[in-house]
């Protein structure tokens, strides 16, 4: 699953799955918490943590174990991270409240996917980055530092270092 190879769910994810479930009712119910409680939380799930992260609840993932934040990384309410492999997320970035970003792929011929078969691909966001509400991450991809994303739109193709890009698709606009 995580080198974004075929898999078929089993019952070793299933239950990776039911702890990440169980994981997000305690984050989500955790609202009055501090802080310094929600980092504690958010570092017992994550690959990584950085320092001053922070993710407003409700939020919603896969694993968790597959997402790395980096400092000062903020995102809002209601996002969805699907990390059926890895999502990195750079130095201060700002996701906007019901972000999606899905890793979560699937073959594109139909008897493969009616055999059960899955594949994810990785999706790295840099640091400094801006993603406006409702916008949505594609498989595969990657936006490179200093870039904005504007609200609602659908991430299929690459971003470039500092490009602003808007629409469905989105597509590079002038700033």
């Amino acid at each position: 699953m995580l080198a974004g190879e075929l898999y078929r769910p089993d019952a070793e994810l299933a239950a990776d799955q039911t702890a990440a479930e169980h994981w997000m009712a305690r984050y989500n119910a955790s609202g009055a918490s501090s802080g310094a409680e929600l980092h504690a939380l958010l570092s017992a799930r994550f690959r990584k943590v950085g320092k001053d992260a922070v993710i407003r609840p409700p939020f919603f993932c896969d694993y968790g174990s597959n997402i790395s934040l980096g400092d000062g990384v903020f995102l809002n309410f209601n996002c969805v991270i699907l990390d059926v492999v890895e999502v990195v997320i750079g130095d201060r970035t700002q996701i906007g409240p019901a972000v999606q970003i899905y890793t979560a792929d699937h073959p594109r011929d139909a008897a493969t996917r009616r055999a059960g078969l899955e594949f994810g691909r990785p999706i790295r966001i840099g640091s400094d980055v801006w993603i406006g509400g409702g916008a949505i991450i594609l498989p595969g991809v990657t936006i490179g530092d200093g870039a904005l994303v504007g609200a609602g739109s659908v991430v299929t193709r690459d971003v470039a270092p500092g490009a602003t890009v808007a629409g469905n698709p989105a597509r590079p606009r002038q700033a």
